[in-house]
């Protein structure tokens, strides 16, 4: 990295966007039917904005509390990279640029896929658990909108950034993509279509490429 800073920077939600799946509704289904309907309803109130995120993180958290820390190990084989991200990363690590990551799930989930694509930075909560079940309670900060775009302000800052693109499917993406100089909707909710500068309605990440600027490799 030069001492002016990197030319792009680029900061992409995790859930849905990076992988496919929402990583909360995994863990719903390895702890049964009866946990995943629940969970996978207020889920989708809250990326439809009908439902603030602390209020549904912490509804669907409740739900999943008492079941076995077994439901960790299940959910996580569960999480797959979505189509083009390999692509995406490479072509902005190609252009001297960075790639971040910030998730309203949960870092026991998704270390592993963030490592193996290259994703340089990253951010989610942690699950507690306690004698070999989940609490019903997270730790670290909450990775709301608020926090989302004080991550994407922060690493533009630390990295002296020219550029930054934000890249999110719902509501709770919406104040990093204001704050970025470019916003994509992926795959995205109607809140988000409303006002993301471009959409992709393919599940294909390689799509951001030619819209960022880039040259596929």
């Amino acid at each position: 990295m030069s001492q002016d800073g990197i030319p792009l920077l680029v900061v992409l939600d995790v859930d849905s966007t990076l992988s496919n799946e929402e990583g909360i509704d995994e863990l719903a289904r390895a702890a049964g039917p009866s946990h995943a309907a629940k969970v996978a309803e207020i889920t989708e109130e809250a990326m439809c904005g009908n439902l603030d995120f602390a209020t549904s993180l912490a509804t669907r958290l409740e739900v999943l509390s008492g079941a076995p820390e077994e439901v960790v190990a299940m959910a996580k084989a569960r999480i797959t990279a979505t189509e083009g991200a390999r692509e995406l990363i490479n072509a902005v690590h190609a252009a001297g640029g960075l790639v971040c990551a910030v998730s309203g799930g949960f870092h026991e989930l998704i270390d592993s896929l963030m490592e193996s694509l290259g994703v340089d930075q990253w951010r989610a909560h942690r699950l507690v658990i306690d004698h070999g079940v989940l609490t019903g309670q997270r730790e670290g900060e909450l990775i709301d909108s608020h926090a989302k775009a004080r991550w994407l302000q922060h690493w533009r800052d630390e990295y002296g950034a020219k550029r930054c693109v934000a890249i999110g499917d719902g509501a709770n993406d919406l104040e990093m993509m204001a704050v970025a100089d470019y916003s994509i909707g992926f795959d995205p909710k109607p809140a988000v279509r409303a006002r993301a500068a471009h959409c992709i309605d393919t599940r294909d990440l390689a799509e951001a490429i030619d819209l960022v600027g880039l040259v596929r490799g």
